[in-house]
Parts: structure tokens; C-alpha cells; sequence
């Protein structure tokens, strides 16, 4: 008998640091895999086809929403961005935890979906560190980032739907915190009690 994985969805403005704290979590697991979601935006300089996102045309995305290929999905700067349900649904049922890197929208999608997900916000220090996070990526013209402030106003106004909430400050600090919400549903009486059915059982025998 096996036990299945926990859904967890991690959601933050841009800049607050998510990808660099997911990927530090996911590093060395063998229980935790990051899902790699589709997407129409263009690739970035330094990014991995496959490995980042799975980039698409629109048209080949609205093919597969067509075919019910995605478990959520959302436009997000003009952008589509969906996550494989085959794909989450082969880990969850061989035991692996999977995390999702998505706006707050495909976190209340997932959430009314799957209930037992657990879903993680994670937000910066202050306005000002934000605004330098994004300002130091060089990637973006100042517009740009003006508009990207905005939307993340927006976007940390939903805070409080999720489960839990992590100040991304010293990273190290935050990262202590992800896994500790990662280690405490591993620890679940529900799922200790099939994970370590053998040694359980010992424990409660007579002989």
C-alpha cells in the first residue's frame, strides 16, 4: 500500500523570490518535483526550454485547452500560462509531492479542484526591496517595471486565501520555513500510518 503526494501551490508577485526559493527546495529531493508549466510568453535569455517552461504558440496552448489538457490555467501579462493534469496526477498517485509555481488565480482554481492542496504565499520584505529586485534583473525597460509594481499590488492583495505565508527576507529563512510546511504534511498521522505500516506494526505486537 502507498500513500499519495501532496499538491502544494506556491504564488508571489514578481520579484519576491518564489522560482529562487522553490528550486532551493526541490534541489536533492527525491519526494518533491517542481512542475514545469506551459507557456505562450518568449523565452528569456538563460532560460531552458523543458526545464523552465514548456514554451508553446498560443495556438498550439489553445489546442490543448481544447482538450482539457491542463489543470489550471490563467492569462498573466498577456500571457497564457497552464499546468499538465496527466503529469501532476502520475506523481501525486506514485507518492511524489509536486509544487506548483503559479499566480494567485490557478491557486483558487487548484484549491476548488483539489481541496487537499495546500497552497503557499510568498511576499517580500517591503515595497522598496521589490522594487529592487526587479529593477536589478536589467531585463525589463522602467515602464515595464512600473507596471510589473502594479500588478503585484494587485497580486499581494490575495495574501490571505492561502494556507501559508512566508516573508521571503533572508532567504535562508525563508527557505527553512518552505520546507518545514513541505516536511509537516509528510509527517501527517494519516500518512505515517501506510508509509510505516511494518514498523508500526511491530511496535504494537506481543511478542
Amino acid at each position: 500500500m502507498s500513500t499519495t503526494g501532496t499538491l502544494f501551490t506556491v504564488s508571489a508577485p514578481s520579484g519576491a523570490g518564489k522560482t529562487s526559493l522553490v528550486t532551493a527546495l526541490a534541489q536533492g529531493s527525491h519526494t518533491l518535483k517542481v512542475s514545469v508549466s506551459h507557456t505562450t510568453r518568449p523565452q528569456r535569455p538563460g532560460e531552458v526550454d523543458g526545464t523552465n517552461y514548456h514554451f508553446v504558440s498560443e495556438a498550439a496552448f489553445l489546442e490543448m485547452l481544447e482538450h482539457t489538457a491542463f489543470l489550471e490555467h490563467a492569462r498573466v501579462f498577456d500571457n497564457l500560462y497552464g499546468t499538465s493534469q496527466a503529469w501532476v496526477e502520475q506523481q501525486l498517485a506514485a507518492g511524489i509531492d509536486v509544487v506548483l509555481e503559479i499566480d494567485w488565480q490557478g491557486a483558487q482554481q487548484i484549491k476548488h479542484l483539489m481541496p487537499a492542496s495546500k497552497s503557499i504565499f510568498i511576499v517580500p520584505p517591503s515595497r522598496a526591496t521589490l522594487l529592487e529586485r526587479l529593477t536589478r534583473r536589467g531585463q525589463d525597460e522602467a515602464e515595464v517595471i512600473e507596471h510589473r509594481m502594479s500588478e503585484a499590488t494587485q497580486e499581494m492583495s490575495h495574501y490571505a486565501e492561502s494556507d501559508y505565508l512566508i516573508i521571503n527576507d533572508v532567504f535562508e529563512t525563508a527557505l527553512c520555513g518552505l520546507q518545514a510546511i513541505i516536511t509537516s504534511q509528510q509527517l501527517l498521522t494519516k500518512k505515517q500510518i501506510v508509509s510505516q505500516q511494518g514498523l508500526l506494526s511491530d511496535l504494537l505486537s506481543q511478542a
